[in-house]
C-alpha cells in the first residue's frame, strides 16, 4: 500500500492591497456591460448617459471621481475601457 504523501506549506506570500481595488460601484457597471450588449455599446459611445439610465431600474454607486474617470475615457471595446480604467486606479487617478 502507498501512503499519501503530505507536503508541509513553506511558501509565504505576503500580500499588499495596491490602490487598483476596484470599487463594488464600478463592478457593476462592468458586469453590466458583460451581460448585456446594448448597455455595453452605450457605455462605450455615451458613458455618461449609460451611468444616468443605469441597469434593469438598478442606480450605479459611484463616487465623483469613478463617474468622472468613465466618462472621460475614450474606448471602442469593453476591454480597452477596462484596461483603462485599470491603468489610470493604478496611478492614482
Amino acid at each position: 500500500m502507498i501512503a499519501p504523501m503530505t507536503y508541509q506549506n513553506t511558501l509565504s506570500i505576503n500580500f499588499t492591497p495596491r490602490s487598483t481595488t476596484i470599487s463594488s460601484g464600478l463592478s457593476r457597471v462592468f458586469a453590466a456591460a458583460v451581460v448585456n450588449q446594448q448597455f455595453c455599446k452605450m457605455l462605450l459611445q455615451d458613458p455618461y448617459a449609460a451611468l444616468q439610465k443605469g441597469y434593469l431600474g438598478e442606480s450605479f454607486f459611484l463616487s465623483q471621481q469613478e463617474q468622472d474617470l468613465l466618462v472621460s475615457i475614450r474606448a471602442n471595446t469593453l476591454s480597452d475601457l477596462a484596461k483603462q480604467v485599470n491603468r489610470s486606479l493604478s496611478s492614482g487617478y
